[in-house]
C-alpha cells in the first residue's frame, strides 16, 4: 500500500488497514456475542468457522492483486512499471508527471544497486541486519526500527482489553453484561480509528505517536489509581456474587477504558503500519516489513499468554494493578517516539531514505529535501 499511494495520501491510506482489522475485531465481537449463551459446541466451532470465509475472500483476491510499480523497477521491467505507475496514478503512463516520479524511483533503486552487494536469498535477510546499530541511516537500525513499533505497539496493552475485557470485567460484578461492554469496546475502537486518516497528514506520524502514547499513560494510570483505591480491586459477596463496593469508580475506570482505547485507536493502532511501510528502502522492504510483522504478531502472542497469569485468581491475580504495568510501557513509548521515531510526513520513499541519511529522528520535522536521487544520479553520469 506505502508503495502505490501518492505521498500526500500514503498515511491515510495505510491508516485504512488498521480501520479493516478494527471492523474484523468488531465483527468478532459481534459473533462472540451472539454465540455467549450457546451450551454446545457451536459456541466455538461457529466462530472459528467463519474465519474460514474471509480467509478465501483474502486468498482468492490475492490472485487479482497488481505488483507496484517499485516491483518492477526492482525486476528491471521499466516499461510494466510506466503502466502499473499510470494506472495507481490515474495518469497517461507517458505523461511528465509519471516520467518524473518514475525516474527517481528508478535512480533510487540504482543507487540502492550499487551500495548493496548481491549475497542471494539467504544473504538478502542478513542484509537487514547490515550497518551501525549507531547509525540511523543503516539497515540494521531500520530493520530494529521497524521490529520495536511493532513490540511497542503491542506493550500498550490494547489486546490486554480486547482478549480479556470480557473476564475482567465479570469478576467485578459491576457489569451485568461483560460480553456486551467488550462490544462497546470494539466499536469505540472502529468509530476511532477514521479520525486517524486525518491525523496522520496533518500532524506527523512522529507528533501523532508521541501525543497518543501520553494520552494513553494518562488514561492507563488512572484506570490503576481509581482501581486500587475505590474501584475494581474493592469488592464484596452478595449471595455467592461478587459486586464492586463502588459502582461509580467502576464505571469510571471503564470511560477511561474507553478514552485510552480512543486514544490507541487515532495513533499507534495505525501509526505503527504506516511508519513501517515508509522507513526501509526498496532493497530490504519486502523482508523488513515481514520482520516488523512477525514482531506484531511475536508480542501479541507473549502478551496473550501472560495476561492469565497476571490476572488469574489463582496467580498474580494484579486486579486493576495490571494497568500500571500498561501504563508504565506506555509511559516507555513517549521515550521512545522523541527519540527513535523520525517524520516521515509529506515525503517520497525516496526522500524518506534521503532524510534518514542525513538528519536524526529528532530533526526530522524540520528536514526539507534538496535535491534528488534523479539528480544525484544525472550528475554522477556527467561527471
Amino acid at each position: 500500500m506505502s508503495e502505490i499511494a501518492p505521498k500526500k495520501v500514503r498515511g491515510a491510506i495505510v491508516s485504512g488497514y488498521q480501520f479493516c482489522i478494527t471492523i474484523g475485531l468488531l465483527l468478532a465481537a459481534c459473533v462472540t456475542y451472539g454465540t455467549e449463551n450457546f451450551e454446545n459446541s457451536g459456541s466455538y466451532r461457529i466462530p472459528i468457522g467463519l474465519q474460514i470465509v474471509w480467509a478465501l475472500i483474502l486468498g482468492v483476491g490475492l490472485m487479482f492483486l497488481p505488483e507496484s510499480p517499485r516491483y518492477y523497477i526492482k525486476k528491471g521491467e521499466v516499461e510494466e512499471a510506466r503502466k502499473a505507475l499510470g494506472r495507481v496514478r490515474g495518469q497517461d503512463p507517458n505523461s511528465h508527471y509519471i516520467e518524473a516520479e518514475l525516474n527517481e524511483i528508478r535512480a533510487n533503486h540504482e543507487y540502492e544497486t550499487r551500495m548493496t552487494p548481491d549475497t542471494g536469498y539467504f544473504g538478502s535477510w542478513l542484509l537487514c541486519f547490515s550497518g551501525s546499530v549507531g547509525l540511523a541511516s543503516s539497515n540494521v537500525r531500520k530493520t530494529l526500527l521497524g521490529i520495536t513499533l511493532q513490540m511497542m505497539q503491542q506493550w500498550t496493552g490494547v489486546n490486554f482489553v480486547f482478549y480479556y475485557s470480557t473476564i475482567f470485567l465479570k469478576g467485578t460484578g459491576a457489569v451485568s453484561n461483560p460480553f456486551l461492554m467488550s462490544l462497546i469496546f470494539t466499536l469505540v475502537n472502529v468509530l476511532s480509528t477514521p479520525l486517524s486518516f486525518w491525523l496522520v497528514e496533518r500532524f506527523g506520524r512522529r507528533s501523532m505517536l508521541l501525543w497518543g502514547a501520553i494520552g494513553m499513560t494518562v488514561c492507563e494510570f488512572i484506570v490503576a489509581i481509581i482501581g486500587v483505591t475505590v474501584g475494581f480491586n474493592h469488592t464484596h459477596d452478595v449471595d455467592g456474587v461478587t459486586m464492586a463496593n463502588n459502582i461509580s469508580a467502576v464505571n469510571a475506570q471503564i470511560a477511561f477504558i474507553a478514552i485510552y482505547i480512543f486514544f490507541f485507536a487515532t495513533t499507534w493502532g495505525p501509526g505503527a503500519w504506516v511508519l513501517i511501510g515508509e522507513i526501509f528502502p526498496l532493497s530490504i522492504r519486502s523482508r523488513g516489513v515481514a520482520l516488523s510483522t512477525a514482531s506484531n504478531w511475536f508480542w501479541n502472542f507473549i502478551i496473550s499468554y501472560i495476561t492469565p497469569y497476571l490476572v488469574g485468581t489463582d496467580h498474580a491475580n494484579m486486579q486493576s494493578s495490571v494497568f500500571f504495568l500498561w501504563g508504565s510501557l506506555c509511559a516507555l513509548c513517549i521515550v521512545y517516539s522523541y527519540f527513535l521515531v523520525p517524520e516521515t510526513k509529506g515525503l517520497t520513499l525516496e526522500q524518506v531514505d534521503q532524510m534518514l541519511d542525513e538528519v536524526s529522528p529528532r530533526k526530522s520535522a524540520a528536514w526539507k529535501p534538496t535535491t534528488t536521487f534523479a539528480t544525484m544520479e544525472e550528475k554522477q553520469t556527467t561527471a
